[in-house]
């Protein structure tokens, strides 16, 4: 993981960016704590350590929520891409990952969990300002990131572009992230100045925020300050009644990496998170 210092940067683009929309307005000052940032997305040797070897429970209580384990894929859900320690984990809905944290911390007795909207935007820009860390000529970008001018309509194996200035690999294409924020178009009109570790808490399960772009996206989606809502079309093709709370059929744009608070929270407090994001 990845040291990122606190700071205070710009969210949000200005106007005359290319491909802005208006959920990235108005700009707003913010403050951020630091944390640790994994390098690169999550991969599927890592998420299959959790994935095929997690114990199931014990129990004749017939109340248990099965969501304690990941539910058996119903489809090969790499499209053929590539399962292996390089290649990003995909296909997993916000809960999934969030479990795969708190199966992290049930293992290591270590906090993780998936960056804030703030958090990710700040370690993307690593100190710019610009609408991508190398600055906002999009014929730089095949050299950082995958996108569907150069991604050949497949994800790729992680860590295979340049980083960005921090040291983080693939913070815009290959795949997008998930973020803990609830999606709002109106979230930063609703941030006070100067904002410490704004976050937008958990409300319906649609929509949640999605950073950075993926390989299906276009050159101008792969920004720094660029928000995607999440959606329910993208568990459309799920055969399942009700429709699984761990894969997305339609999503295998969408990956996840982890984070590490800088200042632990009490047990109580992950208690408490966990509570919150997995009920």
């Amino acid at each position: 993981m990845v040291p990122i210092r606190s700071g205070s940067f710009t969210i949000g683009s200005p106007a005359n960016e290319d491909g802005r929309d208006e959920d990235e307005a108005p700009q707003k000052k913010v403050q951020v704590s630091g944390f640790w940032m994994g390098e690169k997305e999550v991969s599927f040797g890592e998420w299959d350590t959790f994935f095929k070897n997690m114990e199931v429970p014990q129990t004749k209580d017939i109340s248990v929520d099965a969501v304690s384990r990941p539910t058996a894929q119903y489809i090969d859900l790499t499209w053929g891409m590539g399962r292996d320690d390089r290649h990003p984990t995909n296909s997993m809905s916000q809960q999934a990952a969030l479990m795969y944290c708190k199966w992290l911390y049930d293992k290591t007795g270590v906090f993780y969990r998936l960056p804030t909207e703030a958090e990710w935007e700040y370690a993307c820009r690593a100190g710019t300002q610009t609408a991508t860390p190398f600055g906002n000529d999009a014929r730089s970008l095949e050299a950082y990131g995958y996108f569907k001018g150069n991604s050949e309509g497949k994800f790729h194996k992680t860590a295979s572009l340049k980083p960005n200035g921090w040291g983080l690999y693939d913070m815009l294409g290959n795949l997008s992230e998930w973020t803990l924020d609830q999606y709002q178009t109106d979230a930063y009109a609703k941030l006070p100045s100067d904002a410490k570790d704004p976050l937008v808490a958990p409300g319906s399960k649609y929509p949640k925020v999605v950073r950075g772009g993926s390989y299906l996206d276009n050159a101008e989606e792969l920004r720094c300050a660029n928000r995607i809502a999440s959606s329910a079309s993208w568990n459309k093709r799920d055969p399942q009644i009700p429709k699984s709370k761990w894969w997305l059929t339609d999503g295998m744009f969408v990956g996840f990496r982890l984070v590490r608070p800088g200042k632990a929270p009490t047990k109580a407090e992950i208690e408490k998170f966990f509570e919150s994001y997995l009920k």
